[in-house]
């Protein structure tokens, strides 16, 4: 592979997608609301309120393991805090790397042939291997990246909010490492695989953007299911998440890859 290529057509995309505002004011606007507020005030309520109770997390409490129920303060409305932002929201960090590989993929795919330069990149020399590695690592790595980065700022701001009341860190919890390092990359790379599906049959961003929402569904539905005790996320449980999601990612990628060629790329120039 002509790695020097790869690496031209990899920047190329994302000074692109820096100077999209549809992609920088989501960047900067949904971890600001998803993993700052919402932890912020999860974990200063008790300060906020004055008393918080725990008892409406009674079903999470009961299926917390032994050794996450000793971590927990004695206290009812700290052990409320603790709950929500190192349970309830905490799967909130998934949405991020996930619904960035999503606007970035469809922005480097779909947005080609609005920005006129669908053209100009048929006719690079690359392979249409190069060209599709090129794309996916352009959309990925950046997805990864800024979920790892929404990661680490949703456990500072948490344990910013919790640790006066607790005197000891919250975060990083293991499922919480799991998710950030494992879970987060392999949806994002699903996610990924989703898209380019949908982008290749899309005329314009926004549309590959409508299409390709239903890819954060799988992520509301383990929001939903952790906070409402029906399901506790748990290390194994998310290691085979991961797992799934990788195989899911792998044939989405695989079809993806056979069908994102120059011949169906130019059917957009029509």
């Amino acid at each position: 592979m002509n790695r020097r290529a790869i690496g031209a057509v990899v920047r190329r995309d994302l000074v692109v997608v820096m100077g999209s505002k549809s992609v920088v004011l989501p960047a900067l606007i949904v971890p600001a609301m998803l993993l700052v507020v919402l932890p912020a005030l999860a974990g200063l309520a008790p300060v906020l309120l004055g008393s918080v109770s725990a008892g409406d997390m009674f079903r999470v409490l009961e299926a917390l393991p032994p050794e996450a129920s000793r971590r927990l303060s004695g206290d009812p409305s700290t052990q409320a805090a603790e709950l929500a932002v190192t349970y309830l929201l905490a799967p909130l960090i998934l949405i991020v790397p996930v619904m960035f590989a999503t606007v970035i993929a469809a922005d480097a795919l779909a947005g080609e042939k609005e920005r006129g330069t669908l053209e100009g990149l048929l006719l690079t020399p690359l392979t249409d291997r190069e060209l599709v590695v090129a794309k996916l690592i352009a959309s990925w790595v950046p997805a990864v990246l800024l979920g790892l980065a929404g990661a680490v700022l949703y456990a500072l701001v948490a344990n910013l909010a919790v640790m006066p009341q607790t005197g000891h860190l919250v975060l990083p919890t293991p499922e919480y490492a799991v998710m950030a390092l494992w879970v987060g990359p392999t949806f994002a790379a699903a996610a990924l695989g989703a898209i380019v599906l949908v982008s290749v049959r899309s005329n314009s961003t926004q549309e590959a953007f409508q299409l390709g929402g239903v890819v954060v569904l799988p992520v509301v539905v383990i929001v939903i299911t952790q906070a409402t005790g029906v399901m506790l996320l748990s290390v194994p449980l998310l290691l085979a998440s991961g797992l799934i999601a990788l195989a899911i990612a792998a044939v989405l990628l695989l079809i993806g890859s056979r069908v994102l060629s120059r011949t169906r790329m130019g059917e957009k120039l029509g």
